[in-house]
């Protein structure tokens, strides 16, 4: 038996599929969904999903947002969703050197920084692989 996964950004629908098993990045760890699961309304962090469908894996890069299981379907509302495969290991290095050298003046530029380092370092841990 498989979940119906639904994954939504702002532009469009980026993915619609069955899936034996889904992985999400939440604030605070990660949870696996399969089918069958109970009703779970969570927050995602920056980080990687991982789909398995008939033993083939596909990983992508989510920007936050939120995750919603319900009636044997998870729904992911994101900001992004890049396939790992597209992500450029070096444009990430980048960002992160450039999040790193941010010099914060307040606490909303401190909260900036923190959320481009986080970006920056999923993309680079996930292209890394």
């Amino acid at each position: 038996m498989a979940i119906n996964c639904i994954v939504v950004t702002p532009e469009k629908t980026a993915l619609e599929e069955k899936a034996d098993l889904v992985v999400v990045p939440l604030v605070d760890g990660e949870i696996g969904i399969q089918a069958g699961h109970s009703p779970f309304i969570g927050r995602l962090g920056y980080g990687e999903m991982r789909i398995v469908n008939a033993g083939n894996s596909q990983r992508f890069y989510l920007d936050g947002g939120f995750v919603q299981v319900a009636d044997n379907q998870i729904s992911v509302i994101t900001n992004r969703a890049i396939q790992a495969k597209n992500i450029d290991l070096e444009s990430a290095k980048r960002l992160l050197a450039e999040a790193e050298k941010r010099k914060p003046a307040n606490s909303q530029e401190a909260a900036g920084k923190e959320k481009a380092l986080q970006q920056a370092r999923a993309q680079v841990r996930i292209a890394s692989r």
